[in-house]
C-alpha cells in the first residue's frame, strides 16, 4: 500500500464513493419565495425547478404541478436544498418536521450502504424504502433519533428537470 499505512486505513481515506449531504427544507406553497429570499441573504447561485416543469407532473395532481419539487442554493460553502411540500396526507407540515438532512449520491449502490444504516430501528410512519423515479433513486426515513433524511441519486437528474 503506502509506506507504513495500513491497508484497511488506505481503504478508508481513498474509498471511491462520494457522499454529499446539505440541509434540505421543506415548504408549504412558498419555497420559491423563501429560496428567493435566502438568496438575497446569501447571494450565489439558486436553481428552481417546478414539478410541472419535470417528469414527474404525470404523479400528482394538476394543482400541485406550480410547486417547487427542487431548489438549490450554493455561495460558497453554503449550500441548501429545498422543496414544497407535495403529497402526505397523513402527515402535514408544521414547525419542528420541515427540515431534513438531504444525501445524494452517483448510484442507487452508494446510496443503499448509508440508507440500510441509518434504516435500523428507523420510524415506520414516515419510512420510503428507495425507489426508481424519473428524477432518480428516491428515499425517505426519520431515523431512531428522529431525524430526518432524504436520499436521491443524480443518476437521472441531467436530463430530467
Amino acid at each position: 500500500m503506502g509506506r507504513g499505512i495500513p491497508a484497511g486505513l488506505f481503504r478508508v481515506f481513498y474509498h471511491k464513493t462520494v457522499l454529499r449531504s446539505t440541509p434540505f427544507l421543506l415548504f408549504d406553497g412558498d419555497c420559491a419565495q423563501a429560496m428567493a429570499f435566502y438568496h438575497t441573504c446569501f447571494g450565489g447561485e439558486l436553481s428552481v425547478s417546478r414539478l410541472g416543469d419535470s417528469p414527474m407532473k404525470e404523479q400528482l395532481p394538476p394543482e400541485k404541478h406550480d410547486r417547487v419539487i427542487n431548489a438549490h442554493l450554493q455561495s460558497g460553502q453554503v449550500e441548501i436544498s429545498a422543496t414544497d411540500w407535495m403529497s402526505a396526507p397523513t402527515y402535514e407540515p408544521k414547525h419542528g418536521n420541515t427540515s431534513a438532512i438531504f444525501v445524494m449520491a452517483d448510484t442507487r449502490a452508494e446510496l443503499s450502504e448509508i440508507f440500510d444504516r441509518l434504516a435500523v430501528d428507523a420510524h415506520e410512519e414516515r419510512f420510503q424504502d428507495l425507489h426508481d423515479l424519473p428524477i432518480g433513486t428516491y428515499g425517505q426515513l426519520t431515523d431512531r433519533f428522529g431525524v430526518s433524511w432524504v436520499f436521491l441519486t443524480n443518476e437521472h437528474l441531467a436530463g430530467s428537470v
